[in-house]
């Protein structure tokens, strides 16, 4: 898992550094898939993500930016600075999902290792929680 999210992060670097900051979202998205495939990498675009609430599968209008590997969420951003409410979008993606790690990567930063949060969702912890409010 090291390995691929190491390739991940491979990429959107490269993208950093051939495009730089400053562009929509959007613009990161098509030259990350592009260099995704050029490292080789598996990976859906746009992966839509319902929500089930009480045994009811409910179309919200969620997707993935990226889920690579079938393994790894990546959430882009380019925004002035990552928030709270990103992390939480993210790992509210894994727990819906039933993944466990993810890649939030905001572009619009002068360089990108000041713009990449790496988030494990950790199982043990969310049955915990759960338990503790029935």
């Amino acid at each position: 898992m090291k390995e691929l999210t190491e390739r991940i992060i491979g990429a959107a670097i490269e993208v950093h550094r051939t495009i730089g900051p400053g562009l929509l979202e959007s613009a990161y998205e098509e030259c990350l898939a592009h260099e995704l495939r050029l490292h080789g990498l598996e990976f859906e675009r746009q992966v839509p993500l319902p929500v089930n609430y009480k045994g009811v599968k409910l179309d919200s209008g969620y997707r993935l930016d990226f889920l690579v590997g079938k393994f790894v969420v990546v959430e882009l951003k380019a925004v002035d600075a990552l928030q709270p409410i990103h992390e939480a979008q993210l790992l509210t993606y894994l727990k819906l999902g039933g993944w466990t790690l993810g890649l939030l990567l905001n572009f619009n930063v002068p360089v990108l290792k000041d713009g990449f949060k790496r988030l494990v969702l950790n199982y043990k912890d969310i049955s915990a929680s759960s338990a503790s409010l029935r």
